[in-house]
């Protein structure tokens, strides 16, 4: 499953809510999440992977979710995006 979002945060994808995408990821054990932007895919369980894609505003950013708690995992990072205020839905 996917969703992509555009970044609204003036400051991107920084430590701080990039942290708060990582601890939610870690959450889903068995469910792989990817974030891709750029033409990068990496690891959303990962606060330098995550780093890695420079996200600003402006950028647009796919949440790739796939296993076991799929939906569950894809709902928690959407509320995590729009509810920190950093990006809203892009589909």
């Amino acid at each position: 499953m996917q969703t992509t979002f555009r970044i609204i945060d003036e400051d991107g994808i920084h430590a701080r809510p990039a942290t708060a995408l990582v601890n939610t990821a870690t959450k889903f054990k068995d469910t792989e999440v990817f974030a891709e932007a750029k033409g990068k895919k990496v690891t959303l369980k990962s606060i330098l992977g995550v780093l890695s894609l420079g996200l600003e505003s402006g950028d647009t950013l796919t949440l790739i979710t796939e296993g076991g708690q799929e939906a569950e995992a894809l709902g928690a990072l959407q509320d995590v995006m729009i509810k920190e205020g950093l990006g809203e839905l892009n589909d």
